[in-house]
């Protein structure tokens, strides 16, 4: 099995469940409808940049090793609470940015377009950062 392979598979999974996140948050929390269209696009188009890779479904799922995976039960302090919504967005946001670095590198192995893609994605997600913290940190204060 090409370790490679798991751990496309692992991050494409990663970034995706990070932006889910943000974008339910500002889906029912925040009620914007086009930042919540927009996370969504990027989350499909996370899935359609990976389908450029010379990989298929099967050998993404063949190389996943959910149950040995070692770093399954590693977790530092900071993952077991926060103290808020915007805590909560950031840590994902966040997630998703690393993620996509991830990709970007392991990417070039296979398809330098692709990496150039999820590059590109990583900066907008940065961009996405700066427009959802602010407005989650209002909702916060007027609760």
């Amino acid at each position: 099995m090409d370790k490679t392979i798991r751990i496309l598979d692992a991050n494409l999974n990663r970034s995706r469940e990070g932006l889910r996140v943000v974008e339910d948050l500002v889906r029912f929390v925040l009620d914007d409808v086009d930042l919540a269209s927009q996370i969504k696009s990027l989350r499909h188009e996370i899935t359609s940049i990976a389908r450029q890779l010379p990989l298929s479904e099967s050998e993404f799922l063949n190389a996943r090793d959910s149950k040995d995976d070692v770093g399954a039960d590693i977790n530092c302090a900071s993952e077991d609470l926060r103290p808020g919504l915007p805590q909560i967005a950031t840590a994902n946001v966040r997630r998703s940015q690393e993620a996509m670095r991830v990709l970007e590198e392991l990417s070039k192995l296979y398809n330098a377009d692709a990496a150039t893609q999820f590059k590109k994605l990583r900066f907008k997600l940065y961009e996405l950062e700066k427009q959802i913290l602010p407005e989650l940190i209002k909702y916060q204060a007027m609760g």
